[in-house]
């Protein structure tokens, strides 16, 4: 008994070792993959002793600055040495490693932030980019105007680098997920979203062409589909690595280099199977939802706070955002489809911590706004978010079931077949026999 227990424990413990702390399988340089401890202890010593003895102390901004970047420095120098690799090696482990360290810090950000109040936080905005005290929110473009005067050359106008940027983050997303339901629930349940709370943000006020045509059928669904076509083009490669110290021509070896920027493998991913509990029922579900109030974290922050939409500040929180949700992407899917997976991955938590921060933020500082609410709309939205969740979901089970009887059911006939064709070709040949037997036998 004391042995299964510890065999289970075992099991649980190595599942959760694979998403979290996953090791490199194949190290071809050795010199990369050592840890270097010392020597990086070393060289950041050095380099704080000559910083903080050489330079201009004068200015109280520039040593609160200085200070700040040396907490930061220090910060990932720790989280490279410490935090867990999570479930990619690719293109080294230091890399995740350092993704890790960013978001825990970013989320210590966010929980400073939450304690303080609104002109506090605009206070250390400008301090950081005194430029943003000039602009207002108001002076954004503005989509929803003309909307019934829709000419080819008006659709063109909107073909912006906004357009762009839905048809990239598509893509992206349908690597991450690679399920068409899902994708496609997500893309459909946000443009929903948009029209709920657009009487709170303007910019979500869109004409219905450009809403349903120029982002969903275009944009969207251009992406959805190149980032699946993609999917299934890294599926059916064979992934077969060589050193680098086996190769010997020159051009080889920049190109195995480079290919190290690559996956190192490429799953096929089931979000549902035919036999789908209501655990991964729920935690499909959950999915959509959280990736609709992570989208609107964006622009409630955006808005809240005043900030262009190419400000650092934006460009850098989903460049954050994007790093952290492929691991914790991953995480999730093992954590809610493999049934010996009883925990979920750090990155996953502290992902799931920064977007419930966010909120938590946007609600404090946007008391204003939300005041202007209509609950009507909001709880339609609700209603309309979770019923789409669950009939995605349901139908994706469905669909599963029906593929999944449907490759039965053609294993199943092509097995009869061949044993049909195998049973008349084996009495053919014993009847032939016997034949050829019976003419020997009258020619003697």
């Amino acid at each position: 008994m004391c042995s299964e227990t510890s065999t289970s424990e075992r099991e649980i413990y190595h599942n959760f070792y694979a998403i979290n702390e996953r090791p490199v399988d194949d190290i071809s340089l050795k010199f990369f993959y050592k840890p270097h401890t010392i020597t990086l202890l070393i060289v950041s010593i050095i380099a704080i002793f000559y910083s903080a003895f050489t330079r201009d102390e004068s200015s109280l901004e520039n040593n609160i600055w200085s200070g700040i970047r040396c907490l930061v420095l220090f910060f990932l120098v720790i989280s490279l040495l410490t935090f867990p690799n999570g479930p990619f090696t690719r293109p080294h482990p230091a890399v995740w490693r350092l993704v890790f360290g960013i978001s825990v810090l970013y989320l210590l950000s966010l929980l400073f932030i939450l304690f303080q109040n609104y002109d506090t936080v605009k206070s250390i905005i400008y301090w950081f980019y005194p430029d943003l005290k000039h602009f207002r929110i108001d002076s954004e473009k503005q989509y929803a105007v003309n909307c019934n005067d829709l000419t080819l050359e008006r659709f063109w106008e909107h073909m912006d680098v906004f357009a762009l940027a839905h048809f990239l983050g598509w893509v992206l997303k349908a690597l991450l997920l690679r399920h068409y339901g899902i994708c496609w629930t997500i893309s459909v349940t946000w443009e929903i979203t948009e029209v709920a709370f657009a009487h709170l943000l303007p910019n979500f006020a869109e004409c219905w062409w450009d809403s349903w045509i120029l982002d969903v059928v275009i944009c969207n669904g251009l992406g959805i589909f190149c980032g699946m076509y993609i999917c299934r083009l890294l599926e059916m490669r064979t992934y077969k690595w060589e050193s680098i110290k086996d190769i010997q021509s020159t051009s080889k070896k920049i190109r195995r280099a480079i290919l190290q920027f690559t996956p190192e493998s490429w799953i096929p991913i089931h979000w549902f199977d035919p036999n789908c509990t209501y655990i991964r029922f729920l935690s499909v579900t959950q999915l959509v939802i959280f990736w609709q109030l992570t989208e609107l974290n964006t622009f409630f922050l955006k808005h809240i706070f005043e900030l262009p939409p190419a400000h650092p500040l934006n460009v850098g929180r989903i460049g954050v955002i994007t790093l952290m949700v492929a691991p914790s992407v991953r995480q999730y899917y093992t954590y809610s489809t493999d049934t010996r997976c009883k925990r979920v991955g750090t990155q996953c938590w502290v992902f799931v911590a920064i977007v419930i921060t966010e909120t938590l933020i946007s609600i404090k500082f946007g008391l204003s706004i939300f005041a202007q609410a209509q609950l009507w709309n909001i709880f339609i939205w609700l209603l309309i978010l979770f019923v789409m969740s669950i009939s995605c979901v349901s139908l994706c089970v469905v669909w599963a079931k029906y593929r999944w009887n449907h490759v039965n059911n053609i294993v199943e006939e092509y097995f009869i077949r061949s044993k049909d064709n195998f049973l008349q070709k084996f009495d053919q040949k014993i009847h032939h026999d016997n034949n050829n037997d019976k003419k020997k036998k009258y020619s003697y």
